[in-house]
Formats: structure tokens, sequence, C-alpha cells
């Protein structure tokens, strides 16, 4: 199974049934941030921190599968020269709407979020990663290219799901009100799910997933070279009590 095309062409699909994440900021949003006063989410509902980002004047920042017209128009007002990267033509379609509407300048480039082959080593200052990575099986290759396209003393923002959630029989859950383990830890749906569920799945049109180990998410980090520096941890909203994650790294200072 093709992953990467499979998931492109659900998320064009997420874009017409207008998933939260899909719908791009408003004028008001592009104007206030231009005033300088904006914020941005990767995880559902907690802003990330001022203070973690380093001055955006003129900053060169990757939007890492980061479509949607949202994080990076609101970084393009602020001051920076974004480059928007993401694996749905129909999410970058609102990058390039608002970047019209509001008459902002960003690069808007259709690409997989675990190959950067196309940017240069440290053509970044910062990368702001959305919750994504549990869309493509091997997470480790993000980090990687991502420490590889930041510049020293660059920054990642990378919001990640808490695996914990793959344990448990969703279904049974909102049937039953209980919550009992059935899966193990790494997860995927193309592997864990049995298979009339994962044609269920599949005729609804939507995603594949993986979960990751903390071995891969913090471990991995770590061993492409970052250091993390903050963390906070977000929920979904108040239709779920799933945590989420959220991180802040930044890389190694250059050797003494």
């Amino acid at each position: 199974m093709n992953i990467r095309k499979y998931n492109q062409i659900v998320w064009d699909n997420e874009v017409k049934k207008g998933n939260k994440w899909t719908v791009p900021v408003s004028p008001e949003v592009v104007k206030q941030a231009r005033e300088g006063n904006w914020q941005i989410v990767l995880t559902p509902t907690i802003p990330v921190l001022k203070d973690w980002f380093p001055l955006l004047n003129a900053l060169d920042v990757l939007c890492l599968a980061s479509g949607g017209g949202q994080q990076g128009p609101i970084l393009a007002a602020a001051g920076a020269n974004v480059t928007v990267l993401d694996n749905s033509p129909m999410q970058l379609e609102g990058d390039r709407y608002v970047t019209e509407r509001d008459s902002l300048i960003i690069r808007i480039v259709e690409g997989d979020m675990r190959d950067l082959s196309q940017f240069a080593d440290a053509s970044f200052g910062l990368i702001v990663h959305p919750i994504s990575d549990n869309f493509v099986p091997d997470v480790r290759v993000i980090w990687k290219e991502a420490f590889r396209v930041l510049r020293k003393g660059g920054v990642l923002l990378s919001g990640f799901m808490n695996s914990a959630i793959y344990l448990f029989d969703w279904e049974l859950a909102e049937s039953t009100g209980k919550l009992h383990v059935k899966y193990k830890i790494p997860y995927a749906d193309v592997t864990d799910l049995d298979e009339p569920e994962k044609q269920r799945r599949l005729a609804k049109g939507e995603p594949m997933e993986f979960s990751h180990t903390l071995d891969d998410l913090i471990g991995g980090q770590i061993d492409a070279g970052f250091v993390i520096t903050g963390f906070y941890e977000d929920r979904q909203g108040p239709e779920t009590k799933d945590p989420v994650c959220h991180t802040w790294q930044h890389p190694l200072p250059p050797a003494q």
C-alpha cells in the first residue's frame, strides 16, 4: 500500500469536509499578525508559548507538513520568510488562497515530510511541525532531515500524538463507555487492524495512522542532535479527553 499517496487523497478529501486543520485563517487574523498580535497552535488547543520563538523578522521558516492556510500565513504576516511543505495539494491550496487574498509572500511546496532533499543544509532558522508524524511509519528520518536543514541554534517546534491512545478499542469505548486495551505499541492501522475493520476504514476514506514509541519520538530527536528545552501536554478539546504532547527543541550548539 502506498501510504503517502493514500493519505494524500484522504487529506484532500478532509479539506472538502472542512476538517478544522484545513480551514484557512481569516483576514482579521492576518491583519493582527501584521500588527504584532499573533499566535499559532501545533496541537489542538494550547498556543505555542511566544518566548519559544526566535525573532521572526526576515527569519527563514519551514512549516513542515503544515498546509491548510493556518501557521504559514500567520508567520509570514508576522515578518518571516515562510516555506510551507505539505503532502496534500488541497491543503496547500489553503495557503495559496490566503497568500493571494492577503498579499503575502509564501513559498508553497508539495512534498513528503520525510524527504527534505530539495532544501540545502542549514536553510532555515525555525521549523514548525504540527501533529502529522502519525501519518507516516518512520518518524526518525523526519528528525534527521529537520536537523540537517536547520541552522546552528535554530529551533524545531513539534507537536505529536501521545502513543497511548492507540492502545485502546475506541469503537468499544464509544458503545460501552469503557476503555479496553486491544493493541500494542508501536501500532499501525495497516498491520494491526483485522481485515474487515481495515476495509471499513478504507471505504470511509479514513487516514492510515501509525503510533511511534517515545524512544523514536523523543530519543529519535536527541539522536538526531536536538536538545529538548521545553514541553507541554495538550488535549484534543471538549469532544474527547485523549492527550497529545508537544515539545520544543533546538539543535546542539557547535562544539567548543
